[in-house]
């Protein structure tokens, strides 16, 4: 069985404080997301955030602006050409699209230069290529507008791929739990105080949303054994925490690659498995981003499984 984990992504700020995206509703929410092919499932809110788990990854909406994610074959540039059209092009103050390179991209609607391609009808900006292309890559689309981000802005990307070991297991596995999965990855650690909102799939397959004041978190998991994919994305101040969050992940989960991606926040190696870096690059935009990209492969990971012939 096979299911594209790796997300698209979109993320929006509004030009003009006075309109608050939170006040669209839900159901504005909901048909953007079915622009997607994709729905919600359940949601959870406080003061600052809603957070939307959808049947493919996430939505989180500010006032000011929203992130959504969809993994699978989501169509999710139609997801932003709605928006676009919905709030108009000089609403926007900020937008950037990311895409990365598929398991089976043969199997997609469109590839990243379709979706570009729409997306510049209606809003101008320039487009990236991070990362080696025959192997782990990152395309990036942002807009042109006189946006500038506060260097507090940040977002911290850690994408693992070939889980191993006693975790993948239990993830593949039939008596898995979504408690269970919590435990697992010892999320009350890592993100104490959340308000946490998650679901398991069937037969297997796992999302969670977090939120805690302007902070989030998400966990998208695909245990498939060889296309396993596990993300995890958060707005997290990584060097003022006091646990290393992409340490424990990478301890618990033992995979056999993984990126790291930053948006203004600091490279850290600390606590990784013995590991190779096999390709590393940074690229500064004109809002004031620093864009930070990593691909790094285990040590001895590799344990060979005797084929039929």
């Amino acid at each position: 069985m096979f299911f594209e984990g790796s997300e698209k992504k979109i993320e929006v700020i509004l030009a003009d404080s006075s309109q608050k995206l939170r006040s669209f509703g839900q159901p504005f929410w909901a048909d953007i997301v079915a622009c997607a092919n994709a729905e919600i499932l359940s949601s959870v809110s406080n003061e600052f955030c809603d957070a939307y788990l959808l049947s493919e990854s996430s939505l989180f909406v500010w006032d000011d602006r929203f992130v959504m994610l969809t993994c699978g074959t989501t169509t999710l540039a139609d997801a932003v050409m709605s928006f676009i059209e919905s709030v108009g092009e000089e609403a926007i103050g900020f937008a950037s699209y990311q895409r990365k390179n598929e398991y089976l991209s043969h199997l997609q609607s469109s590839s990243f230069q379709d979706d570009l391609k729409k997306i510049r009808q209606t809003i101008a900006g320039n487009a990236y290529r991070i990362g080696h292309l025959d192997s782990h890559h990152h395309y990036m689309f942002s807009t042109k507008k006189p946006f500038i981000a506060p260097a507090a802005d940040t977002t911290n990307e850690l994408l693992m791929y070939h889980i191993n070991g006693d975790a993948a297991d239990y993830l593949r596995g039939m008596n898995q739990s979504a408690q269970g999965i919590r435990e697992l990855l010892q999320l009350a650690e890592l993100f104490p105080d959340f308000i946490v909102d998650d679901f398991l799939f069937e037969p297997f397959g796992y999302s969670i949303n977090g939120i805690k004041g302007q902070e989030y978190f998400t966990i998208h998991i695909t245990p498939q054994e060889k296309s396993s994919y596990v993300s995890l994305e958060t707005n997290v101040n990584l060097s003022e925490h006091p646990v290393d969050i992409y340490a424990r992940l990478l301890s618990s989960l033992n995979p056999g690659s993984w990126d790291v991606i930053g948006f203004n926040s600091a490279k850290n190696t600390d606590g990784f498995p013995a590991h190779l870096c096999l390709g590393s690059c940074s690229l500064a935009t004109e809002q004031g981003y620093e864009v930070n990209f990593s691909h790094y492969q285990q040590l001895c990971h590799e344990v060979l499984i005797p084929e039929y012939l």
